[in-house]
């Protein structure tokens, strides 16, 4: 069971920082108790284009990889360019400065547009040796992302003495906790970053600020600050947003939504930096939310983190930061500014630090012990970015001003609590290694602490990923072993086969010892999650998610120690294989499998289906099938022997192209440019300005297309591809498409339109293969009343579906789990006009995230692709 510490409060034996200027820390609670705090008003996520509610939002031709080869370069193990950790301080770069851009969003607002900031920091650079600048890798569209390091110059010697220190609070964190001297020699790490959002801007010009201020400063209190901390400034991570005005990159992603999955070149650099830099603390400036709110954050809390330590130090510092907002004087009379809140101590639930796909809820399992979204107060983006300019300048000379006190407040708490945040790190890394229980604070260890804040797991000893015969497919176990690497996850890799738990396993397989510093980041990508519908009312996002589950690969858990004859890893070995000779057979499995398989069918390799997701392909095609292995990593085995069917050629071709016209959300175009189709974005703007769809094999529909809303030419156009092409559709919009459209005879029910998570999944009777037995909802459907020809392809675990995440009954009590058990997922069928149809009410491709259901989603399009006649 998780541990109870005996120190009544974290608070007793310090001041929050100097910016309060009350007698010590409970004067500081009761003063801004006294504050009377506006009813939360929430910031942009319910719009968030990768939501729910994103059924509605088509992407654009933006949305699509960037060229040939993008498909390799947005891998899930895409990694940033890192940081030379022994390098001499400054490291001062000449940074290319970009052509004047007018139609930067920035400029309207009077902040800093994209091609001003690479000057600006040139000229800090010339005028101080406290800032180093280094061009850290590129934005999507091939802009360069700065990482900004204030310091006090330092010898090469000099920091490389930094960097053995770091390597051995987060490598050998036990003997760092007995290194009395190391809190005077480490200089603190404080990360902060701005502008993850494109469209909330203001972030970049305070730290720009902040960065001007302090290179030139003179003061004792900067002088020491800089000579006992290092402060990173990641000023734009997402300059291509911020230059379009878009919350999202330019492929259409949330990258606030992308550190689970890190399926963007961004959010890679920001992942690499966290990893490399160590913070002690890290903030992340976004907006708009009046007044501003500042972490901690409500429950559920991450139940993978060291949450005693998290919290006392994520909520002192969001007193100081709220204190320095305060002191800024602005009023919601002169000024149209509210007070600051702190969803944890204001607010019931909706404002959660459950999944660590944002970024402060991921740099906690990089060692920060305090982490804070701020939401400065006053909108400038989406409608309100028409209003008269002088409104927009007043608006964000004040959100400016707010984010750079937020800045410095931490700063301030930082420096003067560093021994402490310092010791805290270590303390996490020390639990981890030692493989120690959580540790459960007592109520009020901070100001209104309860049994609702606590959130614990228990950590199996280890992880297995086996590797061979009878398990799951090669490429996913190789790409989740990367992964780990990726995110700093120690792997070990077996010498021998052994034996855990009474279960047998091949040597070489895949080990991931839990008495390791970071198992939090180890544990919150393997676990399943956990069912906590019942546990709160609301969610700001994902509720669940699993790497084990969801990526294709088989996972398991142990209680037992690894075998100790193992090997550490630093990527996996490769998987490509060709077994025997003649005819092989090809599972397609995973996006390793389909882009192994659009490679042969380009080749003209002669492949056919084999049934159940499997293709087979003719002893003819032996080269193309050794460059396919050796490209994706597939594996190819022996046909099995004939039984009277007939030879190879007798079963149905594989389509020799599938070109797929997509009505979808942006990740959804993403996900199928990597996987190799050809893909043209439509909308039902699209369809009516004209269409032709000679070119085109399947109409993929999920957002953005509404067939009652077509005109009759566009319409009757659309009706005659329906005769011979193949529809493959999505959620609520891809069920009304069917039933508009007169399809397949099926009836749609769509479950709680927030209900998201992990769910369990059986095969049904149809032509695809499953998806392992696990499937990821948000906004579930499911399908009844399954007409004559319907197959059910999949269905929901009978005993009930929800194996980690949210899932409520609406009010009226329908659409909840129960509802769903047992019914039908996916379905697939030839509807009367002659299109091949297959129907999800699942979420197979949401976020680039469940990779396992890849190759579910690409069997459907090869399956509807086909003339219906081979059906």
């Amino acid at each position: 069971m998780p541990q109870t510490p005996e120190a009544p409060s974290p608070f007793s034996a310090r001041p929050l920082t100097r910016t309060l200027s009350l007698a010590g820390p409970a004067a500081a609670f009761v003063a801004v108790g006294l504050i009377a705090f506006p009813t939360p008003a929430l910031a942009e996520p319910r719009e968030d284009a990768n939501g729910a509610d994103r059924n509605e939002i088509a992407a654009g031709p933006g949305s699509l990889p960037a060229g040939p080869g993008a498909a390799d370069t947005m891998s899930a193990g895409l990694d940033g360019v890192g940081i030379d950790p022994g390098a001499a301080y400054p490291r001062q770069t000449e940074l290319p400065e970009p052509p004047e851009d007018p139609d930067d969003a920035s400029v309207k607002l009077d902040l800093v547009p994209y091609h001003g900031i690479a000057p600006a920091l040139n000229e800090l650079q010339e005028t101080s040796d406290r800032v180093s600048v280094e061009v850290i890798g590129e934005s999507l569209q091939g802009r360069d992302l700065y990482l900004v390091t204030l310091t006090e110059p330092e010898t090469r010697a000099e920091a490389r003495h930094q960097q053995r220190m770091r390597e051995l609070i987060a490598e050998n964190p036990e003997r760092a906790a007995r290194d009395r001297t190391l809190p005077d020699r480490y200089k603190t790490p404080v990360h902060v970053n701005a502008n993850i959002h494109g469209n909330e801007w203001e972030g970049t010009d305070a730290s720009l600020r902040i960065i001007e201020e302090l290179a030139t400063a003179e003061d004792e209190q900067t002088l020491d600050l800089l000579g006992t901390s290092r402060l990173y400034f990641t000023v734009t991570a997402n300059p291509d947003g911020r230059v379009a005005g878009t919350r999202a990159n330019s492929a259409g992603f949330d990258l606030n939504r992308d550190f689970v999955t890190v399926s963007q070149p961004e959010t890679a650099v920001i992942r690499q930096v966290m990893m490399d830099t160590q913070p002690l603390v890290m903030i992340d400036q976004h907006g708009y939310v009046n007044g501003t709110l500042i972490e901690p954050a409500t429950p559920p809390h991450g139940q993978n983190y060291e949450y005693d330590l998290f919290i006392k130090n994520t909520y002192a510092n969001g007193l100081a930061m709220e204190q320095a907002v305060l002191d800024l004087g602005y009023t919601p009379e002169d000024d149209g500014v509210r007070p600051p809140q702190i969803p944890f101590r204001d607010w019931e639930d909706g404002w959660d630090d459950w999944p660590p796909i944002f970024t402060p809820m991921y740099a906690p399992y990089q060692g920060a012990v305090a982490a804070a979204t701020i939401e400065f107060p006053l909108r400038v983006n989406n409608a309100d970015y028409n209003l008269p300019e002088t409104e927009l300048h007043r608006r964000t000379a004040i959100n400016t001003d707010i984010s750079a006190a937020t800045i410095e407040a931490t700063l301030d708490f930082a420096h003067e609590n560093r021994e402490e945040l310092l010791g805290d790190q270590i303390e996490v890394f020390r639990r981890g290694a030692a493989g120690e229980e959580q540790v459960v604070p007592p109520e009020d260890w901070v100001p209104g602490f309860g049994p609702e804040d606590v959130y614990t797991t228990d950590f199996p000893r280890a992880y297995v990923i086996p590797v061979g015969q009878g398990q799951r497919s090669a490429p996913a176990a190789a790409r989740l072993v990367d992964f780990l690497i990726a995110n700093d996850v120690r792997v070990e890799r077996s010498r021998n086969a052994f034996e855990l738990d009474g279960t047998s396993y091949p040597a070489g397989s895949y080990l991931v010892d839990m008495h390791q510093p970071k198992r939090g980041m180890a544990n919150v990508l393997l676990e399943d999650g956990r069912d906590i519908t019942e546990d709160i009312e609301a969610m700001y996002d994902i509720s669940g998610w699993s790497h084990g589950r969801l990526w294709g690969a088989t996972v398991e858990s142990t209680d037992s120690a690894p075998p100790g004859a193992t090997d550490p890893v630093a990527e996996a070995a490769p998987t490509g294989a060709v077994e025997g000779d003649g005819d092989w057979t090809l599972r397609l499995d995973d996006a390793a499998d389909v882009s192994a398989l659009n490679d042969l069918v380009a080749a003209g390799a002669g492949v056919t289906w084999a049934g159940s997701g499997t293709v087979r392909v003719p002893a003819e095609a032996a080269d193309a099938v050794a460059g396919a292995a050796e490209q994706h990593g597939a594996v190819f085995d022996p046909a099995e022997a004939e039984t009277g069917t007939g030879s190879v050629t007798d079963g149905p071709p594989v389509p020799e192209t599938v070109n797929v016209a997509v009505a979808g959300a942006a990740d959804e175009v993403h996900t199928l440019g990597e996987l190799g189709f050809d893909i043209e974005t439509v909308s039902t703007a699209v369809l009516n300005d004209g269409f032709d769809w000679s070119g085109t094999d399947v109409l993929y529909v999920s957002s953005g297309l509404v067939y009652a809303d077509l005109d009759e030419q566009a319409r009757a156009d659309l009706d005659a591809f329906l005769e011979e092409g193949g529809v493959v559709a999505r959620g609520r919009t891809g069920a009304r498409f069917n039933q508009e459209a007169g399809l397949l005879d099926v009836r749609h029910q769509a479950g709680r339109s927030g209900a998201n998570g992990v769910v369990l999944v059986e095969d049904g009777d149809g032509e695809l293969a499953g998806t392992g037995g696990y499937g990821f909802v948000y906004s579930p459907g499911w399908f009844t009343d399954l007409g004559p020809g319907v197959a059910a392809e999949q269905t929901y675990g009978a005993e009930g579906p929800l194996l980690a995440g949210h899932w409520r009954a609406a009010a009226d009590g329908s659409g909840g789990q129960d509802a769903a058990a047992g019914q039908a997922s996916v379905v697939s069928g030839v509807a009367a006009p002659g299109a091949s149809v297959v129907l999800f009410g699942t979420e197979p491709l949401f976020r680039n995230h469940p990779k396992g259901s890849f190759g579910q989603v690409a069997q459907a399009l090869y399956w509807t692709a086909a003339p219906a006649e081979t059906q």
